[in-house]
């Protein structure tokens, strides 16, 4: 007698896997961004995240609904400035990088905004994560005031606070994912 058995879905699997998306992350509040974030790994070399990935801004801290959820949808659109992020690993611990904008029919496809990465303390938990410094002289002043880390949420999909750096110490502004896989 031969039994056929169907693999059965449990919710935390589903759940799980819904994660494994950018569509799956912008469907999250900021409060679960920020745990995925703190549950997240943070690779052993900054060669984990080289070349041209895919970004999509998620959540805006302190948006009303009737604003951020528009917001979320032109954000997932092709209509949207923001493209992601280019790394380039120079060692196992250090890379530079740049932000990829297109504003058809003004500037085009840029490379704007470089930083540099290297790996240090998350200003959300203290924890190891991949910092993106920007204050470097090539960038206008409200650049280098930005502090942007990411960690690993899945295999080639990065998750990340975007933060202003001011006086009083570091805010966070919003959360941002990064997907090797799609580029």
């Amino acid at each position: 007698m031969q039994t056929h058995t169907t693999p059965q879905t449990s919710k935390s699997s589903t759940a799980r896997s819904s994660l494994h998306s950018l569509d799956g992350l912008a469907a999250r509040s900021l409060d679960e961004l920020d745990a995925l974030y703190r549950a997240a790994t943070v690779s052993s070399s900054m060669h984990a995240a080289d070349g041209p990935l895919v970004g999509r801004m998620l959540s805006v801290r302190g948006l009303p609904k009737l604003i951020g959820r528009p917001l979320r949808r032109f954000a997932a659109s092709r209509s949207f400035v923001w493209e992601g992020k280019t790394f380039q690993a120079s060692s196992d611990t250090r890379g530079v990088g740049h932000n990829r904008v297109s504003i058809p029919r003004a500037l085009g496809r840029q490379n704007l905004f470089p930083f540099e990465t290297l790996f240090g303390p998350s200003a959300i938990d203290g924890k190891p994560a991949v910092i993106l410094d920007y204050d470097l002289d090539v960038n206008p002043s409200y650049i280098r005031h930005i502090h942007d880390e990411i960690r690993e949420v899945s295999p080639g999909l990065f998750l990340g606070p975007a933060m202003w750096k001011g006086d009083s110490g570091k805010a966070l502004v919003l959360w941002f994912a990064l997907d090797s896989r799609l580029s």
